[in-house]
């Protein structure tokens, strides 16, 4: 027996056993995934890898975080609810992450808006009907990520960690409504006196599974679909000049749907993620290697009411649809032909005056495959955006579907991240408590903190 099981090796899980670590604590951290010279990147293929498991990207250590732009957005409202969580230690959550990137090797560079540029975003985005969220940025770099996370987990094993990889859950071990450990998909019981599920959004499935078997306090959060936008860098270097990661939040007329940028790439390149049944697009920007476009994603944010409650399984039927619309290659098409009802060609985008980065594409028609409402909020929001960033709805704007980022059910919690299961608990975005690298850390720094507080 150990004193705590942590089953994922993401920002959630790394943390976590930070903080077990510094108390003392036997940790053990279980993934399913390889370490990080084990995990087969599909960077260098420009996110389409001929001989990896969609697994070596999504999982192992670092989680999908690893191979990502590696960008921190340093503040508690982006990328989850971390003041819903934390309430006034979020602040300071956020900065501790921060600092701990930055000890294992982070850029000590910061981007935060002057306040003359943010007052000039906000008054052109209110202008245009829209909000400007600004927020401190550092970014990582998705070529440095890797060897930050390599040194992470160095210090983790320095401080007594040990690390279980290739080794994936298969279920909870409980007795008497106790977690008192896990049970690996070839029947290995492990026992521990607290037991954390820190799986990522590609876990979100089997935590789902887990939910239900044993009754765990848990709902349905929303889900973001749409678009990867790509647009040559001229058109967004005055904005990502002043903010790396620009958000801009806006809120649909016809719909009134809420829509917003996220996971913008300066100079970067549209990368393909591979799930077992579908597939998806991302965007990657490096530190020494640089395009001449910037790419972002568009969203619209969707929540369904009962009965109709399961925002997984229907954001999984629409991105396998277009998945095989696109056989099993992500769908592009010009913006301009979206706009006069028609697909994109081969020809089309080969005479496009902006040239695709990512070159595994299939040309055809992305309202063949994405909910009419989704396409309506799209094209409106774009044509919004253009008002604050202009040339972002030229015909040649180039758009990748499917764009989809899943949210797992929201399992409940108290103040240390323990669920209604005795020796349980829960973080990262498996556990739908946050969406994206510093609030999961942030959500394993109070995992962590919890289960020393109640091993004490």
């Amino acid at each position: 027996m150990v004193d705590a099981i942590i089953v994922g090796a993401g920002p959630a899980g790394l943390f976590a056993a930070l903080e077990l670590a510094k108390s003392r604590f036997d940790v053990l951290v279980i993934d399913q995934g390889k370490d990080i010279p084990e995990r087969i990147c599909s960077m260098k293929q420009r996110g389409h890898c001929l001989h990896c498991q969609p697994c070596h990207i999504m999982c192992g250590v670092g989680g999908a975080g690893t191979f990502s732009d590696g960008l921190l957005n340093l503040h508690p409202t982006i990328g989850g609810d971390l003041e819903r969580l934390a309430g006034g230690q979020a602040c300071e959550l956020v900065e501790e992450v921060d600092a701990a990137f930055r000890r294992y090797g982070a850029s000590g560079e910061l981007q935060e808006p002057t306040a003359l540029d943010e007052e000039m975003l906000r008054h052109k985005a209110a202008a245009a009907g829209a909000r400007f969220i600004p927020i401190k940025q550092r970014h990582m770099g998705s070529d440095k990520t890797p060897q930050i996370i390599a040194s992470f987990k160095k210090d983790l094993e320095n401080r007594g960690v040990r690390f279980l990889l290739g080794a994936t859950l298969g279920d909870l071990l409980v007795e008497n409504c106790r977690v008192r450990g896990v049970v690996l998909t070839d029947g290995t019981a492990m026992e521990a006196r607290c037991t954390l599920l820190a799986l990522g959004r590609v876990g979100a499935s089997l935590v789902g599974q887990l939910i239900d078997k044993w009754g765990i306090s848990a709902r349905y959060g929303p889900l973001d679909v749409g678009v990867r936008v790509e647009v040559p860098s001229v058109i967004m270097d005055p904005v990502t000049r002043i903010n790396r990661d620009p958000k801009f939040h806006i809120v649909t007329h016809r719909y009134d749907d809420f829509v917003r940028t996220f996971c913008t790439n300066p100079g970067g390149f549209v990368v393909k993620e591979e799930y077992p049944d579908f597939i998806a697009t991302n965007g990657h920007s490096l530190i020494e290697e640089k395009t001449e476009n910037t790419n972002f994603a568009f969203l619209v944010r969707l929540a369904l009411t009962r009965p109709l409650e399961n925002t997984t399984a229907y954001g999984m039927s629409i991105a396998r649809l277009v998945t095989t619309l696109g056989g099993r290659k992500p769908v592009l098409q010009r913006l301009g032909d979206l706009h006069s009802g028609r697909r994109s060609t081969e020809q089309r985008i080969a005479r496009n005056a902006v040239r695709n980065t990512l070159k595994d594409i299939t040309p055809g028609d992305i309202s063949m495959g994405l909910p009419h409402r989704i396409v309506m909020d799209l094209i409106e929001g774009l044509e919004i955006l253009n008002r604050i960033i202009p040339g972002v709805n030229a015909d040649s704007t180039l758009i990748y579907a499917p764009e989809i980022k899943f949210y797992a059910r929201e399992i409940g919690v108290d103040e240390g991240l323990g669920t209604n299961l005795r020796g349980l608990y829960a973080a990262g975005d498996g556990a739908g408590l946050s969406r994206g690298i510093v609030t999961a850390a942030a959500t394993g720094l109070l995992a962590g903190r919890g289960m020393v507080r109640d091993m004490a």
